[in-house]
């Protein structure tokens, strides 16, 4: 298998197919839709830090700043402290703890006072059930039953094979001894069972002295976490998020009435949907969600596509949330030159290169381990389906064991490319999947021909192998497989490829040109609440495949100096390490946090990756061992070893990191600014990329700005490219959301190392011309030489530095102050 094979499209035949299946309804151009979003900023609300008061009173800072457009978290009540916002407890009213109706009116109303505008957050898919009295609905279900006015709202199995007995199973139990630790909880007006802090409802008639024999007369079972049973659908493994059901018209009306209320009195202008691909029928809950805003709203889906899957052009969409111009921001920064180096660094400490090679061969199986491990029940529910669907057991059909259908569904789900098959570009993909398993493993063609007819019938096993198949994919790939690589970890990014060693400057300018073309108003982003780390981060990391031969040369010789206790999970964090270790010149030890930063995230790493330790099953005298090596890092040679290697460094970091901003702000589709990252940020994975940002320091950053400042440490640098390219995008819109999209190439031995294009109104003459430094490591040694640029005609001025440009122009000259530059005629 070849290196361009990507995470979720690993096998030849089936990525072939998948271009061909590609149907030609699949590539219409979508309707630019009129919208008034230039740009937007991302705020992660929370009760203790971020409220709709708190929003307000940055709106100001935000629109000196050049944002068009907050982009907020989700705004409905949601579980008590909650510090995202994702576990919503009640669909129905906006959370009180960020300020209510009053609070987010106000927020709209000073935002539209100043010409900007909202983008806010649905969470159609789940709600959060984690303390039962937090959720009205989920409360009344496990106290009334099946009879239950809310229980259609949930997807829940009530079939007396649901291992529960037919009741509602509930994995709570942390322990075989936790059943005794249940007592009846008689402080408020009601009686509880109580389980620690856990509190669930005692039916009418069903209370007594004893909680054992309470419990066994309630509709719901409690039952251990570990026991594979949970008879409701949840979000991916996460019991403590129960999926809803918004294919039921009741369910969509009463989940999206506060929405109708703010299109009505004209609150919002977009949304963006959270995973989609859960629903059951996500097209049709798009298309009615479109009906619903209007058609001048802007709608953005949490969409990851797989390598080279195409967005399904029928949808009545502007685009996705932006990890597939992630992934293209940060490839193009990525120096092919590296691979070789950094591939045998982790096979030496990995036992694999961490390249397609590897990826093609586990992928499979860690599919398959997810799937007969925390996804048991959905695999069990799935498989009930498929046998209802199938007529199984009937009087004309032949007998199929459990065992053989469940593995015959195992081995699709585990080769199937995508999250999901059944948008139109994708028609074909789940034949073609089924067949390759049929040509791997003929004992599978009886339970495979189950499975056909199941999903031939067009029911509820259909839509269950959908929904199923996108949550093998995330917990496999996203949050196993993506710990367990280490050759460049910048790579393993959410909707990203690290089969793929970078993407060259010709795939980055085609990207962006079919981005501009059919779909001028998706959003782009470099940092996400879902980043696996944050965009300045990621972009040093990245400069390690410029540096590829000294970070090979100098991680033997720190494991040397201080052995960790497993080389590959070192080789994982070291790089992370390297990421967001202080530039500064101050030692790690004396950065406040940065220890018990590190040390979370060690921790959650090693867990996602499996090898060693597991959320399932803890190795603590692992664990321990390895937090004793962070600590040895930080405090000894290494420690020092990776502040020089950070140093050094730096510059090329920064050039990367405002590389990738510019081309983010200024090309196709909609940028979105994460909070914060208008200056430098070091964020790791969440919860680390959500804490409180200082946005005092940044407003008086932002006013002191008064000429092009230096490239340090500081970040200001970064600010001011941000401001300018979002003040431009202000002043010309029509340049940028539709605008024209033209790629540039310089001429000269070093004309590889620019990234540059020209935006303009559709038909006419480019008016803004971006131009980017990439792979600087070499440049510092070589310079720029002859290379230069061949401006179109007119007078261009940066708007960075103030330099005047016509003609040719030496690109030694261009970048002069900076490895970037904004010109406009």
């Amino acid at each position: 298998m070849g290196e361009d094979i990507g995470p979720h499209a690993r096998h030849d035949e089936i990525k072939t197919e998948m271009t061909e299946f590609a149907t030609p309804e699949s590539h219409t151009t979508p309707v630019l839709r009129q919208t008034n979003v230039r740009s937007t900023y991302r705020l992660q609300l929370r009760p203790d830090a971020l409220t709709f008061a708190d929003a307000r009173a940055i709106a100001e800072y935000l629109q000196q700043l050049g944002i068009s457009h907050l982009y907020l978290s989700p705004i409905m009540t949601a579980v008590r402290g909650s510090t995202h916002g994702y576990d919503v407890t009640d669909p129905t009213t906006v959370s009180a703890a960020l300020g209510g109706p009053a609070g987010l009116k106000a927020l709209s109303d000073e935002l539209r006072g100043r010409g900007m505008g909202l983008i806010v957050d649905l969470v159609p898919n789940h709600v959060g059930v984690s303390d039962p009295r937090q959720n009205p609905w989920w409360w009344d279900v496990l106290c009334h039953g099946r009879k239950s006015q809310f229980a259609h709202f949930f997807d829940i199995d009530w079939s007396s094979t649901n291992g529960a007995g037919g009741r509602l199973a509930l994995p709570v139990l942390q322990s075989e001894n936790d059943p005794a630790a249940l007592t009846v909880d008689r402080s408020g007006p009601e009686p509880m069972l109580a389980l620690h802090d856990l509190r669930f409802p005692i039916a009418a008639g069903t209370d007594g002295e004893n909680a054992l024999r309470i419990h066994d007369k309630q509709h719901y079972r409690l039952v251990s976490w570990k026991a594979g049973v949970c008879t409701y659908r949840r979000f991916f493994s996460v019991s403590s998020l129960a999926a809803i059901r918004q294919e039921d018209p009741a369910v969509f009306e009463i989940t999206h009435r506060e929405l109708a209320a703010w299109c009505e009195h004209d609150l919002i202008d977009g949304v963006r949907v959270d995973h989609p691909d859960g629903l059951a029928h996500p097209a049709a809950y798009l298309a009615r969600l479109r009906r619903l805003i209007g058609p001048h709203r802007l709608l953005l889906v949490e969409k990851v596509l797989s390598n080279r899957e195409p967005l399904d052009a029928m949808l009545p969409i502007d685009g996705t949330t932006g990890y597939d111009a992630l992934a293209d921001l940060g490839g193009v920064l990525i120096d092919a030159d590296g691979e070789k180096a950094l591939t045998e660094l982790s096979r030496k400490y990995c036992g694999h290169g961490s390249n397609g090679a590897w990826i093609g061969n586990n992928e499979h199986r860690i599919k398959r381990a997810v799937a007969e491990s925390m996804l048991v029940p959905e695999i069990r529910r799935l498989v009930a389906a498929i046998k209802r669907d199938a007529g199984v057991n009937g009087a004309d059909t032949v007998p199929i064991s459990d065992m053989a259908l469940t593995n015959a569904t195992i081995e699709v789900l585990s080769f199937m490319p995508v999250y999901r098959t059944d948008y139109a570009p994708l028609a074909g993909m789940i034949t073609a999947v089924v067949q390759k398993v049929c040509k791997r493993s003929s004992e599978l063609t009886a339970p495979l021909s189950v499975l056909v007819t199941a999903l031939a019938a067009n029911g509820e096993a259909a839509v269950r192998l959908h929904q199923v198949c996108g949550a093998v994919t995330a917990k496999a790939v996203e949050d196993t497989m993506y710990y367990q690589g280490a050759r460049l970890v910048s790579l393993q990014e959410v909707g990203g490829n690290p089969a793929r060693f970078g993407r060259s400057v010709l795939e980055f300018h085609l990207a962006n040109s079919e981005r501009a073309q059919r779909w001028p108003a998706t959003m782009t982003t470099l940092t996400t609440h879902d980043t696996k780390r944050g965009e300045d981060v990621r972009a040093r990391i990245g400069v390690l495949s410029q540096a590829a031969e000294l970070w090979a040369e100098s991680v033997p010789r720190w494991f040397e100096n201080t052995p960790p206790p497993d080389e590959a999970t070192a080789l994982f964090l070291l790089q992370n390490m390297f990421g967001m270790w202080p530039n500064d010149g101050r030692p790690a030890a004396t950065v406040a946090g940065l220890r018990e930063r590190l040390h979370l995230f060690a921790e959650k790493a090693a867990r996602e990756a499996g090898t060693k330790t597991s959320w399932e099953e803890p190795d603590l005298e692992f664990e321990s061992a390895l937090h004793q090596w962070i600590d040895a890092v930080i405090d000894g040679q290494v420690g020092g070893g990776l502040s020089e290697t950070v140093i050094k460094l730096a510059p090329h970091a920064w050039s990367d990191a405002l590389s990738q901003k510019l081309l983010q702000l200024c090309g196709p589709g909609i940028p979105d600014i994460y909070q914060g990252c208008e200056l430098w940020e070091d964020s790791l994975v969440d919860p680390d990329n959500r804490r409180p940002v200082d946005f005092g320091h940044r407003l008086t950053m932002l006013q002191s700005l008064t000429g092009t400042p230096e490239l340090d440490s500081r970040g200001a640098a970064k600010m001011w490219i941000v401001a300018y390219a979002l003040w431009l995008r202000r002043e010309r819109p029509e340049c940028f959301v539709g605008g024209a999209y033209t790629p540039l190439f310089a001429a000269g031995d070093r004309a590889g190392h620019l990234i540059a294009y020209a935006r303009g109104r559709v038909d006419e003459p480019p008016q803004v011309i971006v131009a980017a430094t990439r792979h600087s490591v070499r440049l510092h040694e070589t310079g720029w030489g002859d290379a230069a640029l061949d401006l179109p005609s007119g007078t261009w001025t940066d708007r960075l530095t103030g330099h005047t440009f016509t003609g040719r122009v030496r690109l030694e000259k261009l970048f002069t102050r900076l490895p970037v530059a904004l010109l406009v005629r």
